[in-house]
């Protein structure tokens, strides 16, 4: 029996299978290792209103639960996405849905990158990054207030009438509320969880200069992630009733189920793609296969 596509953001997902942020590019870095076309989709690597250098090297350091990294949400630019990324990816994806994901200093950044961004059609909906927990701006500190984040979330719905989904930290003393309160201002989505801050040095009896990162932290992900991102999820999903992207920790497809369970609608696979990247493809094929 074959899965019924997902109905979701208003549009439909051939399944619930993601490719996370900052794990993919913006599709073309990985679309000679794995068919995009056989996932439900993308979402974008973090847009800019500028260019973005991100953090010196290293900027990832794995441990036995997982990683950590410190990207810096490097990217091209607004103009740059909007003039060469996103076209490469309305020419290739035909089947595979594509959500942008904003990042920005200011509230009125993110306004300007979707207000840019949104007559283009391949791009069914914005992820809002409110909660990146390695970046000086552009961080957790839009998404730990609810007042800036209800500001923030009104300057972009007045910029756009497409989708937008809030990502949220693990972080927050009370997720659930916190979405909650992004409802109420023009959420029309969230995506669970983003990383959780932490820090790993170089051997013992060393000091902070000497971590394994070039940012001295960074964002905790893989393994140890899934069961954060899974209660995260159940709790903002019934407080809201809204749709929820799962994300945190999936290698498998048990693991894409405990986020379904949970009451997500669609899954992003991030750390696990970065050491085997055709496991979204597995994934969407195993989903298939168990229509």
């Amino acid at each position: 029996m074959t899965r019924p596509p997902i109905e979701v953001f208003g549009t439909t997902f051939q399944n619930p299978i993601l490719l996370a942020s900052g794990t993919a590019g913006y599709g073309r870095e990985v679309a000679t290792v794995l068919d995009l076309e056989r996932l439900g989709g993308i979402v974008t690597k973090a847009v800019s209103p500028e260019p973005r250098k991100g953090h010196a090297a290293p900027r990832v350091a794995e441990f036995p639960g997982g990683m950590l990294n410190a990207i810096g949400l490097a990217n091209p630019g607004l103009e740059h996405v909007a003039a060469d990324d996103l076209p490469w990816l309305d020419q290739h994806l035909h089947r595979a849905r594509v959500i942008v994901n904003v990042v920005g200093n200011t509230i009125a950044d993110y306004a300007t990158v979707v207000a840019r961004l949104s007559p283009q059609s391949v791009v069914v909906a914005f992820e809002l990054n409110v909660s990146c927990p390695n970046t000086a701006r552009g961080g957790e500190e839009f998404g730990a207030d609810d007042a800036v984040l209800s500001e923030l979330l009104r300057g972009c719905r007045a910029a756009t009438g497409k989708p937008l989904i809030v990502k949220l930290a693990p972080t927050l003393s009370d997720v659930a509320r916190t979405a909650e309160s992004a409802a109420g201002a023009g959420a029309d989505g969230f995506t669970l969880v983003n990383t959780i801050p932490g820090t790993l040095y170089r051997g013992p009896g060393v000091s902070a200069a000497a971590s394994r990162l070039g940012n001295g932290q960074g964002g905790v992900s893989g393994p140890a992630l899934l069961p954060v991102g899974v209660l995260a999820t159940r709790r903002v999903h019934q407080r809201t009733k809204l749709p929820v992207i799962g994300v945190g920790g999936i290698r498998t497809i048990d693991d894409v189920m405990q986020y379904l369970e949970a009451g997500a609608s669609l899954v992003a696979v991030g750390t696990a793609a970065l050491a085997d990247p055709r496991i979204p493809e597995r994934l969407a094929e195993s989903w298939s296969a168990n229509g």
